[in-house]
């Protein structure tokens, strides 16, 4: 037992002397927090039930709405545009000031964004494939493609919203608040068209992006403004909650007749301003905490592998439901209904099988996100050689 934890030492005291003083830890502990909390979030309230010989997906929410506070807790999406604004505001920035060409810094940001994706999408043409080919149901196969790629428009905003960082780390958040209320406004109050909720998808992320961008600035240094967003996002959200008609939950849920999350409302984004603002006033007491050399440690390998994790998780849990299948079609929490309060309960245990599959998937797919990125100072000294010896190298990125 000694030997691990000596080797985990080993490992983390690597990574503390190859991370430069002036690194905000806390940026990458926030986007830490943001895709385990995704991660996480659909683990709880996604489930696939079988029956009638096909696996069908639903959620808890849609029979125990005493759930919907897990989603405020797990949906953590904003946090993480909050922190992709700041680090794409930065980063451009500071390519700027040493004469990196536009195209050069985009390409590095979307490439190493876009490279894990390549294997999930090769893998599961594969899977689906072979399973059409041997005799399984369309359904089955819709249901667990739809999971696999459902992730995959996040992704797609993200990449746009950094590809833009030189336009819209000018504008403040205002503006795109204002879009997304407009369209919430003609949308549920004046009857307009359906489809011109999906504006809200590039605008309602941008409201978040943009606050990063101007924590890059120093808008937030102060706690008075933190405090606003947290109060007023609060504030706005249960009003338009309780008086404004929109959904409770902040994540979709089979069957409702809105979503708040597919596309964003203007529910989802005040409650997406109170957790930034939430996120910007535990900043410097994350960063105190990540001190410690072994805290640091967990937050910066989590940071490198985040793309796999984010892209895998969902093929960790049906992969734990499909090997289920083989010993019942009727394990407590797994194949069951979602429907009452002991399906949770039996879900919670399931969480560590859904983490070991997560595991291997890590394992076997992080190659294809970059393995090594050089952890630069500011004089642009190479890697020191702590950092070689852990085998690890960190950037924001």
């Amino acid at each position: 037992m000694a030997e691990p934890r000596t080797r985990w030492s080993a490992l983390a005291a690597g990574i503390e002397a190859a991370t430069p003083a002036e690194r905000d830890r806390a940026v990458d502990a926030l986007r830490a927090l943001a895709i385990l909390g995704v991660v996480l979030g659909h683990w709880l309230v996604t489930a696939l039930t079988w029956y009638d010989g096909d696996l069908h997906g639903s959620s808890p929410l849609v029979r125990m709405p005493w759930l919907t506070p897990v989603s405020w807790v797990f949906q953590t999406l904003a946090v993480f545009f909050l922190v992709g604004g700041q680090v794409a505001a930065t980063g451009y920035a500071s390519a700027r000031g040493r004469g990196v060409p536009y195209g050069t810094w985009v390409g590095l940001r979307l490439r190493r964004l876009f490279r894990p994706v390549g294997a999930v999408l090769t893998l599961w043409t594969v899977v689906a494939g072979g399973m059409l080919i041997g005799g399984a149901e369309g359904e089955t196969v819709r249901t667990l493609v739809r999971l696999v790629l459902s992730p995959l428009w996040f992704l797609l905003v993200f990449a746009a919203l950094t590809a833009a960082t030189p336009l819209v780390a000018r504008i403040g958040p205002l503006w795109p608040l204002a879009v997304v209320a407009g369209v919430d406004l003609w949308r549920f109050g004046l009857g307009g068209p359906e489809w011109i909720g999906w504006v809200n998808v590039a605008a309602g992320w941008l409201v978040p992006f943009t606050l990063g961008a101007a924590w890059s600035r120093g808008a937030f240094a102060r706690r008075g403004p933190q405090l606003l967003l947290v109060g007023a996002g609060a504030v706005a959200a249960v009003a338009l909650v309780l008086r404004g008609g929109y959904p409770a939950a902040m994540v979709g849920v089979p069957g409702a007749a809105v979503s708040n999350l597919n596309p964003p409302t203007l529910a989802a984004v005040a409650f997406g301003l109170a957790q930034c603002g939430l996120a910007l006033l535990v900043r410097e007491r994350l960063g105190r905490a990540l001190r410690r050399p072994a805290a640091w440690a967990a937050v910066a390998l989590v940071n490198l592998s985040a793309m796999t994790v984010f892209l895998w998780h969902q093929t960790a849990m049906m992969a734990v439901t499909a090997l289920g299948l083989l010993v019942s079609t009727d394990l407590p929490g797994l194949h069951t209904a979602p429907v009452s309060a002991g399906w949770m309960a039996a879900r919670l245990l399931w969480l560590p099988v859904f983490a070991a599959a997560l595991g291997l998937c890590w394992a076997a797919f992080r190659v294809h996100e970059r393995a090594a990125v050089r952890l630069r100072s500011p004089a642009g000294s190479t890697t020191r050689p702590a950092q070689r010896a852990s085998g690890k190298e960190i950037t924001h990125a």
